[in-house]
């Protein structure tokens, strides 16, 4: 055929673009098991608030910042608990 175009297969080329939206891949999976669409949305109004409140990015902090930040959030946590 006389084809000069070089043909690339890489497999995963594109796993930058693909984990990008990875977040919004795993919120719309959560949603899936939901019967409606505001259920799910505040089910996910309140996971994000929780999941912000612990989640800390430790490559970022030391360890004594990431301890004291990690005993501020289980306080939060308790007093909400209790609150409720």
């Amino acid at each position: 055929m006389g084809l000069t175009a070089e043909h690339i297969d890489n497999k995963r080329s594109n796993n930058r673009a693909e984990n990008s939206h990875q977040p919004v891949r795993r919120r719309e999976r959560k949603m899936q098991r939901f019967k409606s669409l505001g259920s799910a949305q505040g089910f996910l109004n309140i996971h994000s608030a929780v999941y912000n409140t612990f989640y800390v990015q430790r490559h970022l902090e030391n360890r004594t910042r990431f301890k004291s930040l990690r005993t501020e959030a289980f306080g939060v946590w308790e007093s909400a608990a209790t609150a409720a």
